[in-house]
This record gives structure tokens, sequence and C-alpha cells, in this order.
């Protein structure tokens, strides 16, 4: 009886140094970290929490009534397209810059670090750069931005509510007062004040799948969540919270219905030809065109003039990826370095899980004033496992 509780008390303790001990349910079968994000893990004796600790944490959504600090450890193009409501953004691979803005935070507050789900390793390397600056309160949602994306919804920039407004491929919902509505809003932007949406619900889209934008008074209010909270109640798919609001609105220079644009912001830029190299160019820079090269890869027909890099480490690489793609372990390498490695005859495409360190590696070569009118990057969700067909996700482009 002894022996078999010594090892009941082992297998515990086990798991709790995994993570997973507080996540477990019987019969259930969790997802969990890769390999190497999992040594991360032990090595820096991290916590992981889940989807329903995190959304108790940031409590109403906003970053003054957040119970936790949380920090998105991927790259800003990413964390401006869509992050987890009240985060701040610190990039892995540039710590410095971005830790800043929290330097004066109180060191004992909690904070919960996430990236790109299980495979992504940034999450545990910035948990490890906070707690060297002295946080003593350290978690991870290693499930990270995937799994809540798909559970509840985001959080995105000005970017993605300009590209929206462009498009007018979205609905977005002043979620103010009525008279500040009346002084000024985001042009294209309808009232459903949260007071009164049981009212309004008439002015409520149609469509359940069309996207929604909220937005109200900046990131201290908690308007824009409310109403994003309900109609996702009601069976809404695509709902977002702009949570700047109308100041960040203001602040990055965009034109109001009570006045214009500042003109640095409003300068038109002639727009260039999207075929070129043989590719066809996303609407973001450095981008192929998602869902093009999604069908080329599919339908085995991407131009043999082009080579997709996987940027990822070896092991990962050897545990699946892209059809005819070459492994460059692109993050150890300095700019020459890593230009220096990628074929000289070819178009090159970078790839990787999420998109995020592509763009990362894309960056690199292009900060370092280096020629990238060659080169390019696959902003996509894939996952590829040895032996199977991958399953691809293009990401929506921001432009």
């Amino acid at each position: 009886m002894k022996t078999r509780l010594f090892y009941s008390v082992i297998l515990v303790l086990g798991l709790l140094s995994s993570g997973f001990a507080s996540e477990m349910k019987p019969g259930e079968v969790l997802t969990k970290p890769s390999p190497k994000v999992q040594k991360l893990i032990n090595k820096f004796k991290l916590e992981i929490v889940d989807y329903k600790y995190v959304k108790k944490a940031i409590g109403k959504g906003t970053r003054k009534g957040a119970k936790a600090l949380l920090i998105d450890a991927r790259p800003n193009p990413k964390y401006i397209k869509g992050t987890i409501p009240s985060s701040i953004n610190i990039p892995d691979t540039k710590f410095d810059e971005y830790y800043k803005q929290i330097a004066a935070v109180d060191k004992k507050k909690e904070v919960i670090v996430f990236c790109g789900g299980w495979k992504c390793g940034k999450s545990p390397k910035v948990a490890n750069m906070l707690m060297k600056k002295g946080f003593t309160n350290v978690k991870l949602y290693q499930a990270g931005e995937p799994e809540w994306k798909k559970k509840t919804y985001s959080e995105v920039d000005t970017a993605v509510v300009k590209s929206a407004q462009k498009k007018n491929n979205a609905v977005i919902i002043d979620a103010r007062p009525y008279k500040k509505y009346l002084q000024s809003t985001i042009p294209g932007a309808i009232a459903i004040p949260d007071t009164d949406m049981n009212k309004l619900l008439g002015k409520f889209p149609a469509d359940k799948n069309i996207k929604v934008i909220t937005f109200c008074g900046g990131y201290h209010c908690g308007k824009s969540h409310k109403v994003a909270k309900k109609m996702l109640s009601m069976g809404y798919k695509n709902v977002v919270v702009y949570a700047g609001g109308l100041p960040k609105w203001k602040k990055d220079g965009m034109a109001t219905t009570g006045g214009g644009a500042k003109k640095a912001i409003a300068k038109k830029v002639a727009k260039k030809p999207m075929m070129t190299n043989g590719i066809k160019k996303g609407a973001d820079e450095g981008t192929v065109d998602g869902e093009w090269f999604k069908k080329m890869i599919e339908t085995n027909k991407v131009p043999k003039n082009v080579q997709i890099v996987d940027v990822f480490p070896p092991e990962d690489f050897k545990n699946g990826h892209l059809p005819n793609a070459i492994n460059v372990y692109a993050e150890p390498l300095k700019p020459n370095e890593l230009l220096a490695k990628l074929p000289k005859d070819k178009v090159v495409v970078f790839n990787c899980a999420s998109g995020a360190r592509a763009l990362e590696a894309w960056t690199k070569l292009k900060d370092a004033n280096l020629d990238v009118s060659k080169v390019y990057y696959f902003d996509a969700n894939i996952s590829c496992e040895k032996g199977k067909k991958c399953t691809i996700e293009a990401n929506e482009p921001l432009e």
C-alpha cells in the first residue's frame, strides 16, 4: 500500500511539473506542448493555465479591469490583427524595446504570457525574461491565441478597422451613448449603445456570420465588450473589439465624422502590381497572396522558380513540413547569415506554423537593408504531421 501511494505521489508531481495536473479530467484527452516547448516550460519551471483561468483573469476585458497582466509574445503585426482582450504586446525578439511599457508595473502582479499555441516557444521565452526582470508570479496560457479566438472574441487594432472600413466588409458598432456618437464617431459606424441593446435588436445584422467590430471610449471602456458578449450570446460568429476605440482612432490620425485625418496619414500610396517574380503578391508588405499560394500548394502547382523555406528548428521540420520545402532555421542566424543560406536562383517564400516566425525572418532581412525583392513570407496557419497531408488556413490580410 505504501509503495503504491509513493508512485501515485511521484506521478502527480510529474504532472504538476508539466503544468497539466490542474487541467486534467477523467477520460479527457488534452493537447499539449511540443517536446521542445515542454523542455522550455520545465527548464523555466512555468505553470500552465487554461482558457477558463484566463477568461476569469481578464474580467470585463478592459486593461483597467483585468486582474492579471496579459502579455502577447508574438510579433506586432500578429498582435494588431487579433489578440486576447487587455493584452500588451512584448515580442520575444524585441523584448527590451517593448518591455519599457510595463517597466513600472508592480513585480508581484500576476502575469500571463501567451503566443501562437502549443508549438510556439515565444511565450515561455518571454515568461523567463520577465522573471529575470523580477516578476514573481508569471504563468503561461500555452494554448494561446489560436484556442482563444475559437472560443470567444478577440481584440484588434486600428489597422483591422481601417481595412474593414475600406473594404466595407464588416459592421462597425459604436457602443457609446448616442449623444457621443452624434458628436464624433468612426465613419460608417452605427450606434448601438450598450444601455439600449435590447431596444435596438433590430439594428443588429441579419447575417450572423458577418464580421462585427465594436468600439467605445478607449482601453478602459467596457461598453464595447458588453455589446460583443451580447452578440456572441445571440449566435454571431465573428465578433471582435477595437479596444482602443475612438481615442486610438484619432491618435492614429484617422478621419472621424467630427474632423479630418492628418494630412500625412491621408496621403495615398500608388498600388504596386500584384503579380511579380511569377507569384501573386499579398496585400500586406512582404507576403504572397495567401489563398493563391494555398491553392498552388494543394494542387501541386507551386511555380518551379519558387522555393518554400521552412524557418522552424530542424527537429520540428522533421516532424512534418510543406511539400518540397527546405529547412533554414532562421531565428539564431544574423541577417547576412540567413541570406547566405537561401537559394540564389529561386524566389524564396518563408513559412512556419502561424506566419509569425516567417514574418520575423523576412523582417530581419528587410531591417538590415538587405535585398528582399525576391523574398516573401506565407502568412498562414499550417499544421503538418509526418506522412500526412498538411492543413493550411491562410490569414486574412490587413490591407
